[in-house]
């Protein structure tokens, strides 16, 4: 699904509004697809859940990761391993330690309203690769990811 591409004003840093920029794309990417939203950027200390969603009685918990760039090339890694740009993945930052994190803000919001931990609940992901020549926005929707 492709999305247009609306620019942001403020003093942000880059990271900053295309993390944003990113979830509010995905958002209108899930709601589109009958998903009802029910929170955005949950915190506790130890982390923060991107989108909290409801689709067919079921809750999920949505990791959003958002990279900006002109072509393929242009990418950045917030992981260290060695790997050609062509096969890079947005995905590919959600590491261990974020999702040891996520793991524990997940119990945190189901304690939170009352839900045991046993109840039908999913995690997934969602990439947005923003190109900025062409304003546009590419989203893809990972389901049912392992904690």
């Amino acid at each position: 699904m492709t999305f247009r591409v609306k620019t942001t004003n403020g003093n942000d840093r880059i990271g900053n509004a295309t993390g944003r920029l990113g979830e509010d794309i995905a958002a209108k990417f899930i709601a589109n697809k009958g998903f009802n939203i029910i929170a955005r950027n949950y915190r506790r200390k130890w982390g923060e859940i991107d989108i909290v969603a409801e689709f067919d009685n079921e809750l999920h918990f949505i990791e959003v990761k958002a990279v900006s760039r002109e072509n393929k090339n242009d990418v950045t890694h917030e992981t260290n391993s060695i790997r050609n740009n062509d096969a890079y993945r947005a995905e590919d930052n959600i590491h261990p330690t974020k999702l040891k994190r996520l793991s524990r803000t997940i119990q945190s919001y189901l304690a939170s309203e009352g839900m045991s931990s046993s109840e039908n609940w999913h995690f997934d992901a969602i990439t947005v690769i923003m190109n900025g020549v062409s304003r546009k926005a590419f989203v893809t929707m990972i389901n049912d990811l392992i904690l």
